[in-house]
């Protein structure tokens, strides 16, 4: 598969920064949820890619795994940046190929930000709480996904998650998923990283994600209370505060 075939939407001029989003909905997610903070920056180009089986992305038959992906998204931002210094943003499962496609190419990454990262290794997630909100909103994948349950948030949902899941291609999904596992680089990326992980996040836990202090020279990590999965919906405020920060950190 050719990275031309990924459908992709940018906004603005500048530095590129890829934002990669999870398993299972589509670029409007990440956009609905990071735009407003990165739009905000001068001289940001945000390049929103629907990952291969997602959106309106095809997934052929030759991708058959987590590494087939990674090669295509690092195919991806070599073709959109070329040799210029590029940022990665990924929720979820695009953090977790974020934080792959850094290792492979750091000389190339100016700063990597993973928002709730699925990461390899079995960890403890806590159990899934509704921290506000009447409860009984929405579908069973609202409640699931959600602990901040609001009217504000059910509507997120609706407008932002719900119609990218309508158009995953579920057969390319469980071909991927049977290979899911990612191969390691040897060296994580040693550049300026963010790590932001929720408290009461059930899909993934944050254990995995305090473990990276250890494995990422300049790291800032946050837990964040009261947050779940959906963090970026719930915390937008607080997240925002993290991404400013860390684009500061970033060499120009």
């Amino acid at each position: 598969m050719e990275p031309a075939a990924l459908h992709v939407v940018r906004h603005g001029q500048g530095r590129p920064v890829v934002v990669l989003h999870g398993a299972g909905v589509d670029h409007r997610e990440p956009e609905a949820c990071f735009e407003p903070i990165l739009g905000q920056v001068d001289r940001l180009r945000r390049v929103y890619p629907d990952l291969p089986g997602m959106g309106r992305s095809p997934a052929p038959e030759s991708l058959r795994s987590s590494d087939d992906v990674l090669h295509l998204m690092l195919d991806f931002v070599h073709a959109e940046c070329g040799r210029e210094p590029f940022l990665l943003l990924g929720h979820s499962w695009g953090a977790y190929l974020a934080r792959e496609m850094a290792a492979r190419a750091p000389e190339q990454v100016a700063g990597l930000a993973l928002v709730c990262p699925v990461l390899t290794g079995d960890h403890d997630v806590p159990e899934h709480r509704v921290v506000a909100g009447p409860g009984g909103l929405g579908d069973a994948v609202f409640r699931d996904y959600f602990v901040v349950q609001t009217p504000e948030m059910l509507e997120r949902y609706k407008r932002f998650v719900a119609p990218s899941a309508e158009l995953v291609d579920e057969a390319a999904m469980e071909r991927i998923g049977e290979n899911w596992g990612l191969s390691l680089a040897a060296v994580p990326y040693p550049g300026p990283t963010l790590v932001v992980a929720g408290r009461l996040d059930s899909t993934v836990g944050y254990a995995g994600a305090v473990e990276l202090l250890g494995v990422h020279p300049r790291a800032t990590l946050a837990v964040v209370d009261d947050a779940g999965h959906a963090l970026p919906h719930e915390q937008p405020e607080l997240l925002g505060a993290l991404i400013r920060q860390w684009l500061a950190r970033v060499a120009p």
